[in-house]
């Protein structure tokens, strides 16, 4: 791992898997090109053969990395969670162009530190970006899908390297709902995250009841991410552009096409469109997935729970009343 180092400026064949604050390391891995696209995720269900690595202080990276040549141009993907983020990595990977990195544990580990008093960690998320910035041979740029939690960095982060571009991902709240109610393992997804996204509607300045039900729940969480969203368009301007998903899906050659002119990155939209990408499950590839596929499933969720969907609307539309940023977003 010491000689690797030395190659660690100039390829993401080494790649950050953890970051430990406590030991200020981070943990790095081996990584082959192909691994990156297998990946639907980057931590512990990363496709590689050798995924144990090794833990480098995040001195000596950064003492690596002060030597660094330019790096590739480095984009982003922001989501609400469950909104097609993973099917859109994969259709631009298709291009061949650029290299895809999905949801890196350090970048969750950046944003719990930055809702604590703890120090700065800003020269730790510049580490980070230097290390997401490089590129194998022929990439033309790094793509970097985040966590839905981790928006709340989306500023900071557009920011930090003011020529990247970002894709703001979402669907309407009844859609949300719908996806979320019927969905397996749902309510263990939205009881992890639902402290920190009350407490970012409250940074916010929108007081909201403490959800009562699973629909509520839902319903608070499609709220925060949305205006954490709505936020991040204010303040980053054309650099971000908002994509409904369900409308991608119907119209996915022409939405494709307006992503790629967006990023700046070359491809054919309509071959894209028609690949074998854009019909199969993003998430588990081995299954078939399709607009008509997701208008099935919504469809069967809103025969199934109408009552709940009805509530969770209501609860929203009970805070529009006071509220005009979350009127403006319903």
């Amino acid at each position: 791992m010491t000689d690797a180092l030395a190659d660690l400026a100039r390829s993401p064949a080494l790649y950050p898997r953890a970051l430990d604050l406590a030991r200020d390391a981070i943990l790095l891995i081996g990584m082959r090109e192909a691994d990156y696209s297998a990946s639907s995720f980057l931590d512990e269900r990363i496709c590689t053969q050798d995924g144990r690595g090794q833990w480098v202080s995040v001195a000596a990276v950064g003492q690596v990395l002060a030597s660094a040549a330019a790096a590739c141009p480095l984009h982003f993907i922001f989501h609400a969670g469950h909104v097609g983020s993973t099917l859109l990595s994969r259709l631009i990977d298709e291009t061949g162009r650029v290299l895809p990195l999905r949801e890196p544990v350090p970048l969750r580990t950046i944003a719990e530190a930055s809702d604590s008093v703890a120090p700065d960690i800003g020269p730790h998320l510049e580490i980070l970006l230097r290390l997401w910035e490089r590129g194998f041979e022929g990439n033309e740029a790094v793509f970097l899908k985040a966590t839905s939690v981790t928006e709340r960095l989306a500023p900071r982060l557009l920011e930090m390297r003011p020529g990247a571009r970002a894709i703001a991902l979402n669907v309407s709240a009844e859609s949300y709902l719908s996806t979320m109610l019927a969905a397996p393992n749902s309510a263990i997804d939205l009881n992890n995250h639902g402290a920190e996204r009350m407490h970012r509607l409250r940074k916010s300045g929108v007081s909201v009841p403490r959800p009562a039900t699973l629909g509520d729940l839902a319903a608070m969480s499609w709220l925060s991410e949305k205006l954490t969203q709505v936020e991040m368009l204010r303040v980053s301007g054309a650099r971000t552009l908002a994509i409904d998903f369900d409308a991608m899906l119907q119209s996915l050659e022409e939405t494709l096409s307006r992503v790629l002119d967006h990023l700046g990155i070359a491809g054919d939209a309509a071959a894209i469109a028609a690949s074998p990408a854009a019909m199969r499950y993003s998430k588990a590839p081995e299954h078939d997935y399709s607009a008509a596929l997701r208008m099935e499933l919504l469809n069967d969720a809103r025969a199934r729970y109408p009552g709940e969907i009805r509530a969770a609307l209501n609860w929203l539309a009970a805070i529009a009343v006071r509220y005009e940023s979350v009127a403006a977003v319903l």
